[in-house]
């Protein structure tokens, strides 16, 4: 192989080279997080349980207990 007479042209194909790898290694990685579905797997198993959990604990108004007064809200057409 011959050396390149000028150093900017090598350096610049090296870094085209690494940054082609580098994608290529991204196009890869993101390949096997849609294959397995890594992404809904670790919403599935880590992030669902965590919300449940916290949701789960709150407090909420008991809606069985509040009144509900039919005459007070709503209007019937028929009453005119």
């Amino acid at each position: 192989m011959k050396k390149c007479k000028c150093k900017c042209g090598c350096k610049i194909l090296k870094l085209l080279a690494k940054l082609f790898g580098v994608l290529l290694l991204a196009n890869v990685a993101l390949f096997v997080v849609f294959f397995f579905d890594l992404d809904g797997k670790l919403l599935f198993h880590v992030v669902e349980p965590f919300l449940k959990k916290h949701y789960d604990n709150m407090e909420r108004k008991d809606t069985l207990k509040t009144p509900y007064d039919v005459a007070k809200y709503v209007k019937p057409d028929y009453d005119k």
